[in-house]
């Protein structure tokens, strides 16, 4: 990357847990991350963020709200992110791991009991729920 990229990331919450996806690509192997993805020219994150959920999960967002913004520089893999996440108040559809190339796995997480290897995006994330006391 020469220069920053943009992406987004939506945190589905349901009866005190989270949905997560397991990475298969770079950056964060292995670890687990609220689904989203890059944001393409003349897109908006909004519309960015909606796209891939429902690509990732099969989810279709109702009401989304702001959460705030994630940073994450990877400077061993020359990677520079601007990440843009947002809450899903209400959602529909059934859970499905759509992407088996990309993601290794999709399950929903007791907000109380996460895996190890979170996602930077959505150790931001996390901390943008509790500061606003969802969690």
């Amino acid at each position: 990357m020469k220069s920053p990229g943009v992406g987004c990331g939506l945190v589905f919450l349901k009866d005190a847990h989270i949905l997560l996806l397991q990475r298969k690509k770079s950056p964060e192997v292995g670890s687990w991350g609220i689904p989203g993805g890059k944001v393409d020219f003349l897109e908006t994150a909004e519309c960015a963020v909606r796209r891939e959920a429902l690509e990732e999960t099969g989810l279709t967002a109702g009401s989304v709200s702001l959460l705030g913004i994630s940073e994450q520089l990877f400077h061993d893999e020359h990677q520079h992110w601007l990440g843009i996440l947002f809450l899903a108040e209400d959602f529909s559809g059934e859970v499905q791991l759509l992407e088996p190339d990309k993601h290794g796995d999709v399950d929903w997480f007791p907000l109380k009991k996460l895996p190890e290897l979170l996602t930077m995006p959505t150790k931001h994330a996390l901390e943008l729920i509790q500061q606003r006391g969802l969690a």
